[in-house]
């Protein structure tokens, strides 16, 4: 199973040359993550950064095709591997013609912050968090 939302190609999204400035789609990605902690996982930031975060740890992208201005994006977003504390998640970008626009893969690390959160600690997930991620595990 993917996880998929679309977002609309905005003018903050575009650098001079009309297309996406690619740290932009960084910030895509993140909303996609957020989104998908929010409402396939159950597990809004709002309420983790509260005692744990979910740092990316690695992050591996390839730029295939310029998106532009105006176009709606489908992003997706799968489980590759779950492990004890991190996720490695694959994800593609692609435009309303089935074209694709990027896709990688991100590594991503539940943490626990310190009680005077000046530190953090990998900390494994739940068995309950868990079950939710593996709906997501493409094998």
């Amino acid at each position: 199973m993917q996880f998929i939302k679309q977002e609309k190609v905005r003018f903050q999204h575009i650098d001079y040359a009309g297309i996406v400035f690619y740290p932009r789609f960084l910030e895509m990605l993140n909303g996609l993550v957020e989104d998908w902690f929010e409402e396939a996982l159950d597990r809004p930031f709002s309420k983790m950064h509260e005692t744990n975060g979910i740092p990316t740890v690695d992050l591996k992208i390839q730029f295939k095709n310029a998106a532009r201005l105006g176009e709606i994006l489908t992003k997706k977003l799968w489980v590759k591997e779950l492990k004890n504390s991190s996720i490695l998640c694959g994800f593609e970008f692609e435009n309303e013609s089935n074209t694709i626009v990027l896709e990688g893969e991100v590594t991503l690390v539940n943490v626990a912050f310190n009680p005077e959160r000046n530190g953090i600690k990998a900390e494994p997930f739940s068995e309950e968090m868990k079950e939710k991620i593996n709906k997501y595990l493409n094998s």
